[in-house]
């Protein structure tokens, strides 16, 4: 019988769910991709419907499978990478959510936040975690559960109930219940898990009021879970590697070794540096975070998120009806030299790293009477470029902080020397080019831009044995483009000082 010759990606975002069948170069052969509701039952609440979520990722893998010509004993793994801490929890004897999932953005919790501050816990936290206090992660949206629905909290001392992240809730469904699994990664963004044990905390556990028997067991991002039921793709196919979508993507982007970075550019953005085995306190606005990991030994990353990001060019279409479709925004932009002095800040939904304030607003800065729409849609790109050179920034400084610390016995960090890039807005030449600028590093675009995708398929092929190490893995990474900072680094400092103006008239 011939061997495997192609891999599986389940990409389960957070607008849609998406299926990738890679062959073993890690090319794509066939993807599919299904939307599926965004609900927001009040100002600040964002969820999803977990039976919606399965039943669309389902749907694209077999979507993929019969555009690609294959069967599933053609597949010799699947790799499960996923929006990470939006927050499920399930009936362990029916499989039937309690509720609708609490989606990563969802601000529900900030009240217990507060509450975690004002006793004095965020020391403890970040200690442990890597994490600061947000509602961003999954504890705290896991006690407005237990707090806001009744019976759940006596029903998950029961053991009735299970909690997971997305990955788990898709292993659970695949595995037909058998399995309640998920990996470091994903575990490292609930602000229950210890990342330097690789354990969930019992502290934090009591702190919060979460049973242990509720939370799925952890492994590294690249083991065998389990398998699939045969009836869901034609025949049990090995569930080979999860990774949350970040830690996916500096996977995918061969970002193996410290200093090495990443920024994904979607709805959001999110920039990782890798640090090896150097667990580094962020004093820059950064949290830490566990990084995809072959085996029981840590490795971390320091990361920084961008909430509005690509989603600014969605307002500009649906909001400020500037545009028609998205891909026009660099049409408009690139018709104007400048932003003619046109400042936008987006902070729809607050402002994340490195800044951290929840109660931002939007603003626009710097009108005049000659200011147009062209000049409103350059400054709306531009900000995507200018959040992620604050970001490139606070981690430069934080790499060079870890390297001057004495007595860690730990190699020094090395240096961020180039950015790579990914993500849907990656493609934008106009925006990539001034990114280059403002950073005054090399952005780097391969040629597989699907990098969450393959960063899981990359872990699964690892874990059943079709690529023998890393090294393998990093020949087959290729650049499409670099984009070179061709801006003085005095104009280039010029420009974030009145960015950095412009944040600053966001929470007056």
């Amino acid at each position: 019988m011939s061997r495997p010759q192609f891999l599986l990606a389940l990409d389960q975002g957070t607008s849609s769910s998406r299926s990738i069948v890679f062959d073993v170069k890690g090319q794509i052969v066939a993807k599919a991709q299904r939307e599926f509701r965004q609900i927001y039952p009040q100002p600040g609440w964002v969820e999803h419907d977990p039976n919606e979520i399965w039943i669309s990722q389902i749907a694209t893998a077999q979507e993929a499978l019969a555009q690609a010509g294959i069967r599933a004993t053609d597949l010799a793994s699947i790799g499960i990478t996923n929006q990470r801490e939006t927050t499920l929890v399930w009936n362990r004897a029916t499989g039937e959510p309690l509720c609708n999932a609490i989606v990563w953005q969802d601000r529900r919790g900030e009240a217990a936040c507060a509450t975690l501050r004002k006793d004095g816990w965020e020391a403890t936290i970040r200690e442990k975690t890597g994490l600061i206090i947000d509602s961003y992660f999954s504890a705290t949206k896991l006690k407005w559960i237990f707090d806001n629905i009744s019976g759940a909290r006596s029903a998950a001392h029961k053991g009735e109930l299970v909690f997971g992240t997305v990955d788990s809730w898709l292993v659970w469904r695949l595995t037909g219940g058998a399995v309640h699994a998920t990996d470091v990664c994903n575990a490292a963004r609930t602000m229950l898990f210890d990342v330097h044990t690789n354990q969930w905390d019992s502290e934090l556990l009591e702190l919060f009021d979460v049973p242990r028997g509720m939370l799925p067991a952890v492994y590294p991002s690249s083991h065998v879970y389990g398998h699939t039921q045969a009836d869901l793709l034609g025949a049990p196919v090995a569930i080979g590697g999860i990774a949350g979508d970040q830690q996916a993507a500096l996977f995918g982007q061969a970002c193996f070794r410290s200093g090495m970075a990443k920024n994904t550019y979607g709805t959001g953005c999110f920039m990782l540096v890798h640090t090896g085995s150097h667990f580094h306190t962020s004093t820059n606005g950064l949290v830490t975070t566990s990084a995809a990991q072959l085996t029981s030994t840590p490795q971390f990353a320091l990361e920084g998120s961008v909430f509005i990001g690509g989603a600014v060019v969605q307002w500009l279409r649906d909001g400020l009806k500037a545009i028609k479709q998205s891909d026009a925004v660099e049409g408009l932009a690139e018709s104007v030299p400048d932003s003619g002095g046109v400042s936008f800040v987006p902070a729809f939904t607050g402002l994340g790293a490195p800044y951290w304030k929840p109660e931002a607003r939007g603003a626009i800065v710097g009108l005049t009477r000659g200011t147009t729409l062209a000049h409103i849609a350059r400054a709306a790109l531009e900000s995507i470029a200018f959040q992620n050179a604050a970001l490139l920034q606070a981690m430069s400084r934080d790499v060079a902080a870890a390297s001057a610390m004495p007595g860690d016995n730990l190699p020094p960090l090395a240096g961020i020397d180039e950015l790579r890039v990914d993500g849907g807005a990656c493609v934008n030449d106009l925006l990539m080019q001034f990114q280059a600028d403002l950073l005054g590093i090399p952005v780097v675009r391969p040629k597989v831009i699907e990098t969450t995708a393959l960063g899981a398929a990359y872990l699964a092929g690892l874990s059943c044995g079709v690529y023998s190490n890393l090294d393998e893995l990093a020949a087959q990474w290729q650049v499409e483009r670099s984009f070179y900072p061709t801006m003085s680094r005095d104009r280039a400092a010029e420009l974030m000082r009145n960015w950095e103006h412009a944040v600053a008239q966001t929470t007056l």
